[in-house]
């Protein structure tokens, strides 16, 4: 299976793409980080990643497409600058009919170290021995993108294997209460006893 990791932000978008299996070597296809300048207006910066992701699932063609999720900072410009830049990654690979799964920043550390409260020293020291890279792809973009990648490989499938056998197993035989005998809201129910 190969992956495309996306490690998203408007100044530094890391792109890496992983082929591999549970169990299996992994082996590196891409990385690179897609830079834009701060003082280029928001459409231009946008158009610049879309046209880097676009270039990469083309020369890649990748299985799936794994993108770090957005979670709460302080800096509400930076987490929205993620948040669009995510997006793009998004569109593209739906474009293409890949599908797109959302990792959280733990989740991928947990993954890739063992620990969801790895630094990012630790998270590049673990994906270039995973990888076995004679360094650490640099900057530290470039490792978190591989790292979604590796994450997904390994944890996206059992996931997904999980989702459909829940899909697949039979419905339980014990019967829903149905709405008739509830009793209406704010009305007394006597329980052992009178009321």
């Amino acid at each position: 299976m190969r992956v495309l990791g996306v490690d998203p932000g408007l100044t530094r978008c890391g792109v890496g793409v992983v082929d591999g299996t549970p169990g299996r070597r992994l082996t590196l296809v891409r990385v690179e980080v897609l830079r834009t300048a701060p003082d280029l207006d928001l459409a231009h910066r946008l158009l610049a990643l879309e046209e880097g992701i676009e270039a990469a699932l083309d020369a890649t063609r990748p299985d799936a497409v794994a993108v770090e999720r957005v979670f709460a900072q302080h800096n509400v410009r930076t987490v929205m600058g993620t948040a669009q830049a995510g997006a793009i990654a998004i569109a593209a690979a739906a474009r293409r009919g890949i599908p797109v799964a959302l990792h959280t920043p733990s989740e991928v550390k947990a993954a890739v170290t063992g620990s969801g409260r790895a630094d990012k020293a630790q998270v590049g020291a673990m994906v270039t021995r995973l990888l076995a890279l004679d360094e650490a792809p640099r900057p530290a973009d470039a490792a978190d993108a591989l790292a979604l990648a590796i994450c997904h490989l390994w944890r996206g499938d059992a996931s997904a294997r999980l989702a459909a056998a829940a899909a697949a197993a039979p419905q339980s035989r014990i019967p829903r209460t149905t709405r008739a005998a509830r009793p209406a809201p704010g009305r007394r129910v006597a329980v052992g006893g009178t009321s």
